[in-house]
């Protein structure tokens, strides 16, 4: 087989043409024409923007139609690519990929730029809590254009980061301006990743954000003192039936941080809860009731427990109601638990009123004005539709909004009916009359007209508070604070009747303490709330009010005479003569109040005795300690987050909505923040 395969070889190449160098160099040569008669133009050559044929471009052009070797297109790509590092700006970004030279932004001192970091760690940014009112609109910020950061460094500056200011004060990284593109080139380049923008020599993904103040304000007033009864035998005060502080209390709590000291008013606390009060008389608009039970933080004193229980008529009997949405719509606005949740807040309520309720809506952002005329309840679709359709933005003209919703109710006004406007707001008063003693004599002005008003809190972050409470207090009407739905059903819909018609106005609480019996007293709460002694006869001073089936709880803690818990010492030069007949009683309790729409007051009086008990007293006291100790009273002594605990478990009783358990829920996470 081999000799076959040689011999077929040999006749292959036989027939194979031997190669002709003088044809083949023939062939080239005509190639070589045919390519060149092609490329040219046997007209005139036409105008183009490389004329005259000349300079660094048009040479580069005739080099690469005139070079086909491999060698040439690489020595003419090579030359092309020296000549864009050594004579164009594109070489200068190339060689500086940061893209920022000194000159872009003035010399810099060395004791203003940012060290380079050391290999041994990453940087670690200091992170600040913004809690001031005040918004620094100008800080000249000290900023090195660029920072050589390894991968680690710069996973380490996180988006809360912050660096101190040539000021003084603390601006965060996601605050520093982008720095300004040295050439297009760099523009673009600041561009990357979906148009992200530099910040600090840096790219984000989002454009730099100012971090908002917390500006929330408040309204209390230092913890009421401990009163020796031979010198004030006499305690005054007006009732509250506003629950805002402890919604205020479970945000904080839930979210994660103790509460603001100034958020926490003991007497909304006690009276965010239902107790077990007797009802009143069929004709009595209320019914007191006064229980004395030892003191779990201290067995030396006691604690005074006053209850009023308001009468629940028959809500057939109820007269026509004619409400004022009035409702922020600014930008502060503009937030989930805000605006939103004010729209479904509202809507719950909706289904509680009678089709022959009439409801309005003003709304208020930079401007006032009506979006909803009068309307009866029974059109829902149109209310809702106007709901829906609100937004937030603008600044916050709270003035003009509560003068066009006192117009619009004094216009819905009838003989007979309840007139009520229900501010919804986070309480940014920002323009126009934003002083809450301006706003309080404002109010004060227009409540002599009949309309009550209640304010509705929103949201956190610039929940004014004070100026909610001067409103409310000022408005006969009630402070509550919306921070969920579930919130909202309490509020607007299990309790309306209480927060919409009112029973008794002006409620005024007065007690007289039996020197014979009591050495020393202290009301636990109702700071904001203390009148002077000749208040309490005098009709022309405002208090609070009482709506249908509404509670009030108020707890004394008293010292007995000779109780070794007696914090003062007897005056050497003083007498302890009482003028009380009868040794056993306590103190002496008196109650002031309004009928709806009368200018005269009547009186309850009753003693409080020694031997009075209450079964539903425990849970209150448990609430009112959980209050004191986030306040950091001094008159707990050694009493824990555990003890509250296992009082208000012990006395929790009837809880049929879970609110008793989500209190003590409450305490736990406060105990554990409370350690950190």
């Amino acid at each position: 087989m081999s000799g076959d395969l040689k011999e077929l070889k040999n006749m292959m190449n036989a027939v194979t043409p031997r190669p002709d160098a003088a044809r083949r160099a023939e062939n080239i040569a005509l190639a070589q024409k045919n390519f060149e008669t092609l490329q040219g133009s046997h007209k005139d050559a036409r105008p183009t923007s490389n004329r005259p044929m000349t300079g660094l471009w048009t040479g580069a052009k005739i080099m690469l139609n005139t070079l086909t070797s491999r060698a040439g297109l690489t020595a003419s790509t090579a030359l092309i690519a020296i000549g864009l590092i050594a004579f164009t700006q594109i070489g200068d970004n190339l060689l500086n990929p940061g893209g920022i030279n000194e000159a872009d932004y003035g010399s810099i001192p060395a004791s203003k730029q940012v060290p380079k970091p050391e290999a041994a760690g990453p940087i670690l940014a200091e992170r600040t809590d913004t809690t001031k009112r005040e918004v620094r609109e100008e800080q000249s910020l000290s900023i090195t254009p660029s920072l050589d950061l390894t991968e680690a460094d710069s996973e380490s500056l996180s988006d809360g980061a912050t660096f101190q200011t040539e000021s003084g004060g603390v601006a965060s990284l996601n605050s520093l301006p982008a720095p300004v593109p040295s050439s297009p080139v760099e523009l673009t380049r600041s561009r990357v990743q979906t148009e992200g923008y530099v910040v600090g020599g840096l790219v984000a993904d989002e454009a730099p954000q100012l971090e908002l103040p917390n500006t929330e304000e408040f309204a209390n007033a230092d913890t009421n003192p401990v009163h020796i009864v031979t010198e004030e035998p006499v305690s005054t005060f007006s009732i509250d039936v506003d629950t805002a502080s402890y919604a205020v209390i479970r945000n904080s709590l839930t979210n994660g941080y103790l509460p603001n000291t100034d958020a926490i008013r003991i007497e909304e606390m006690v009276n965010y809860f239902p107790y077990d009060y007797p009802t009143p008389d069929a004709d009595a608009a209320f019914r007191p009731t006064v229980s004395i039970t030892q003191t779990p933080w201290n067995p030396d004193t006691r604690l005074v427990q006053i209850g009023i229980q308001g009468a629940v008529p028959d809500a057939t009997d109820r007269p026509p109601l004619n409400l004022v949405f009035l409702i922020d719509t600014s930008g502060s606005m503009n937030n989930p638990d805000k605006l939103p949740l004010l729209k479904q807040s509202f809507r719950l309520m909706l289904g509680q009123l009678r089709p022959e309720d009439q409801i309005a809506i003003v709304t208020y952002a930079g401007s006032a004005g009506q979006v909803l005329a009068p309307t009866p309840a029974g059109e829902r679709a149109t209310i809702l539709a106007a709901l829906d359709n609100l937004g937030a933005g603008g600044s916050t003209a709270g003035q003009a909004g509560l003068q066009q919703a006192y117009a619009t109710a004094a216009a819905m006004a009838e003989d007979g009916d309840v007139n009520r406007v229900i501010l919804a707001t986070d309480g940014d008063f920002n323009v126009g009359l934003s002083d809450p003693e301006a706003l309080k004599n404002y109010i004060a002005d227009k409540r002599e007209t009949g309309t009550y008003l209640s304010v509705l809190g929103f949201g956190r972050g610039n929940l004014d508070d004070a100026t909610m409470q001067a409103l409310a207090q000022n408005g006969n009407g009630q402070a509550a604070y919306i921070d969920t739905l579930s919130e909202a059903q309490k509020v607007l819909v299990d309790q309306l009747g209480g927060a919409l018609f009112p029973i008794a106005n002006d409620v005024k609480i007065q007690v007289e303490f039996n020197p014979a019996q009591v050495a020393e007293y202290r009301l636990i709460g109702y700071e904001t709330r203390a009148l002077r002694r000749e208040d309490f006869n005098n009709d022309k001073v405002d208090a609070g009010d009482i709506g249908v089936g509404h509670q009030v709880t108020a707890l004394y803690e008293v010292t007995p005479v000779g109780s070794p818990a007696q914090l003062s010492d007897p005056l050497r030069y003083g007498t302890s003569d009482t003028a009380t007949d009868s040794n056993d009683e306590l103190g002496f309790l008196r109650l002031r109040y309004k009928a709806p729409g009368a200018a005269t007051s009547q009186l309850i009086e009753a003693p409080i005795s020694t031997d009075t008990a209450q079964a539903d007293a425990g849970f209150a006291t448990a609430i009112a300690g959980f209050g004191q100790l986030l306040r950091g009273s001094p008159y707990l002594g050694d009493w824990s987050y555990a003890d509250a605990i296992a009082l208000a478990n012990s006395t929790k009783g009837n809880d049929p909505f879970g609110y008793r358990a989500e209190a003590v829920q409450l305490m736990r996470l406060a105990a554990s923040l409370s350690q950190n």
